[in-house]
């Protein structure tokens, strides 16, 4: 019986978690990886791209 509520628990918090992060947030999405905005903006921040490329870039994800 604690086994079957063992995994009715974890099988929910993995949907939770599954759920936030599809959100839209900039960060991660579901499967762990983040979007291209949030890349861009790390790429940025490293000085890899510079804020014109940024905008230009950012200004095609956006179309």
């Amino acid at each position: 019986m604690i086994l079957f509520w063992g995994i009715i628990i974890a099988l929910i918090v993995w949907a939770v978690m599954a759920l936030r992060g599809k959100g839209g947030n900039g960060g991660p999405d579901a499967t762990g990886r983040p979007d291209a905005l949030e890349t861009l903006r790390e790429r940025l921040a490293k000085g890899e791209i510079d804020e014109e490329e940024f905008r230009r870039r950012k200004a095609a994800l956006d179309e």
